[in-house]
């Protein structure tokens, strides 16, 4: 299962893109491999699924450490760099037709807030007030 969402072109892609693991001077237990982790991450986000119900025989990876991992990734910003890089990968192929691009208002932010547009008129009939 996990061979069908991260592909060895995929892999190349990503690879160089992910950061080293600092080892700690006194030594632990070495990181999860990091190709692991991303299937991981990219079944349950592919999914929806919970991160403790990742199935670990799948895998041999806690949904914990991808969690962790992702985390850890998010924070570094690594996310965009394979986004970008795919993207001009794809570009580069042709394989990106920006006639078909679609821009959804829910996930562009209107960052200084845009516009205020004039109010609707009312369509209900105004009701005088109440003598109670």
């Amino acid at each position: 299962m996990a061979k069908e969402l991260l592909d060895d072109g995929l892999w190349a892609i990503v690879q160089p893109l992910l950061p080293a693991h600092p080892r700690h001077p006194k030594g632990g237990r070495p990181p999860v491999d990091d190709r692991r982790c991303l299937e991981g991450i990219f079944l349950v986000l592919r999914t929806g699924m919970q991160w403790q119900l990742l199935p670990t025989e799948a895998f041999q990876v806690s949904g914990s450490t991808c969690w962790r991992r992702f985390n850890a990734w998010s924070r570094e910003g690594v996310w965009p760099r394979i986004h970008r890089e795919v993207l001009n990968r794809l570009g580069s192929l042709g394989g990106v037709d920006q006639a078909t691009a679609i821009i959804d208002s829910a996930s562009v932010r209107a960052v200084l807030g845009g516009t205020t547009p004039v109010p609707a008129p009312s369509i209900v009939a105004r009701t005088a007030a109440s003598v109670m």
